[in-house]
C-alpha cells in the first residue's frame, strides 16, 4: 500500500465523509474504491482505441451482414 495526500475542496470532502459512512466504507476504502474504478473505466477505454485502431473496415462489414434481418424483441423496438 502507499499513501497519498490529495487536497479537495470542502464540499467535496463533506460529500464523500458523508456518503462513505453512509455507505459503511471509511473515507480511504471510498477513495481506493472510486480510484480503481476510474482506472478500470480508463484502461477499458485505453484497450478499445487499440482494438478500434487494428480493426478493418471490411471484417466490419462482413460480420455486420451476417446478422440476420429480424424485428426487435419486444421491449427492445426503442
Amino acid at each position: 500500500m502507499s499513501t497519498h495526500t490529495v487536497q479537495l475542496p470542502e464540499s467535496v470532502a463533506k460529500n464523500i465523509e458523508d456518503l462513505a459512512a453512509r455507505e459503511g466504507f471509511s473515507v480511504a476504502q471510498f477513495l481506493a474504491s472510486a480510484a480503481g474504478e476510474k482506472l478500470a473505466v480508463m484502461m477499458t477505454m485505453d484497450y478499445l482505441r487499440r482494438e478500434a485502431a487494428e480493426g478493418r473496415r471490411e471484417d466490419f462489414e462482413k460480420y455486420l451482414a451476417s446478422v440476420p434481418a429480424a424485428q426487435p424483441l419486444p421491449g427492445d423496438e426503442k
